[in-house]
């Protein structure tokens, strides 16, 4: 299938190397930030989960849940935890999910429906399972990426989208290019002037479409 934004992801079961989980019950009412890997004991995907580690006490300020997903098993991924602890100098305190079956893979149509892992495979067999799928507490997609397996993704960047999203989310505003919390935030189109001034007082128009504001 084929995920849009604001489409509710699909549910799942799976085991994890932190024992068996229903997806959505996992999510409860937090966001939650899925993101694949194509193979355990691979150099970029192991610098990733090290830098999903060590930003722990980040996620958990925002309320959100991360978890990882990769076609090897618990065990592969247990082992694995290791070098990600070496890597990254942090404890893997998320699960990763063991998708040896290619379940979530193709639920999240990052293979096709034919694809399968043949004897002796390589990364480059599921070289498409590089994503991020950032999913609200209303189990919805609010935001995916998909990246090759040469470029380690920035996971600075992924919590700054997380940061703008639950802005708008919250405060019914947009956010311009680079936002980061702190700095103003754009009064969307349909709001008239009259209505801006009385929700955010003074603005700055920048131009008619495009007006500014500090977020109260």
């Amino acid at each position: 299938m084929s995920l849009r934004i604001n489409a509710v992801v699909p549910d799942f079961e799976a085991d994890t190397s932190h024992g068996s989980i229903n997806f959505h019950e996992w999510i409860g009412d937090s966001w939650a930030i899925l993101f694949s890997h194509p193979k355990d004991f691979t150099p970029v995907c192991t610098t990733e989960f090290g830098a999903v580690a060590k930003l722990s006490a980040e996620w958990k300020k925002r309320d959100t849940k991360v978890i990882g997903v990769s076609v090897d098993g618990v065990a592969d991924h247990k082992r694995w935890c290791d070098d990600i602890q070496s890597v990254g100098g942090s404890d893997v305190d998320f699960p990763i999910i063991a998708d040896e079956g290619l379940t979530v893979s193709k639920l999240y149509d990052m293979l096709p429906e034919d694809a399968y892992l043949p004897d002796g495979r390589t990364p480059a067999d599921s070289a498409t399972v590089r994503s991020v799928f950032i999913i609200g507490p209303d189990k919805r997609l609010k935001l995916s990426m998909t990246y090759p397996m040469t470029v380690g993704r920035n996971f600075a960047e992924i919590l700054r989208a997380l940061d703008a999203l639950q802005t708008t989310t919250t405060h019914g505003v947009a956010t311009p290019a680079d936002w980061a919390i702190g700095q103003d935030v754009i009064i969307p189109p349909s709001v008239s002037d009259e209505d801006a001034k009385l929700k955010y007082g003074e603005y700055e128009t920048v131009l008619p479409y495009l007006r500014k504001t500090p977020l109260r």
